[in-house]
C-alpha cells in the first residue's frame, strides 16, 4: 500500500468513526478530508511545514514532535487543536461538513496526529514540497472521482 493509499485510509477511517448520528458519513467526510489537505497544501500557510510549526508555536511541541519522529504518536485533545487552530476555524469546517463543532475538533484530533505521522515516515517533514503537492493533488483528484 502506498503512502497515499495510507493516509487517505487513515482519514475516512477518522471521520467515519468521528461523523454525527444522522449526518451523512460521505458529505461530511469529505468536506473534513479537504480540508485537510487544504491545511497541508496551502502554500501561504507554509504547506506541512507551516502546519506543524503553528501547532508547536500553540503549545504542543512534544506532540507534533511525536508525531514526526518514527516513534509512538502522542495523542491531542480536541479541545487542544481547536486552541491552536483557533475557533473560527473550527467553527467554520464544522458548518462546511454539516456537523457541530465538537465532532470537528475530535476527528481533527484524530487525523492531523495520524496524517502527519504518515506524511514524515522517516522522521523528518519531507524538505521537497513539490512531492507533497503531487501526492495531496492525487488525493483531491482521488476525492474528486468519489463524490462525482
Amino acid at each position: 500500500m502506498g503512502l497515499l493509499d495510507t493516509v487517505l485510509g487513515v482519514i475516512k477511517g477518522a471521520t467515519a468513526n468521528n461523523t454525527a448520528p444522522g449526518a451523512p458519513a460521505d458529505a461530511s467526510g469529505n468536506s473534513l478530508l479537504e480540508s485537510v489537505i487544504g491545511m497541508i497544501a496551502d502554500p501561504q500557510s507554509g504547506g506541512l511545514n507551516g502546519l506543524i510549526e503553528k501547532i508547536a508555536a500553540g503549545g504542543l511541541t512534544d506532540q507534533v514532535a511525536s508525531w514526526v519522529s518514527t516513534g509512538q504518536n502522542l495523542p491531542v485533545t480536541a479541545e487542544q487543536i481547536q486552541a491552536v487552530l483557533g475557533s473560527s476555524f473550527v467553527q467554520g469546517l464544522a458548518q462546511k461538513a454539516g456537523i457541530n463543532t465538537n465532532d470537528v475538533a475530535g476527528t481533527l484530533a484524530t487525523l492531523l496526529p495520524q496524517v502527519i505521522d504518515k506524511l514524515t515516515p522517516e522522521g523528518q517533514v519531507p524538505g521537497d514540497n513539490s512531492l507533497l503537492e503531487l501526492g495531496l493533488a492525487g488525493l483531491t483528484s482521488l476525492l474528486a472521482n468519489k463524490t462525482a
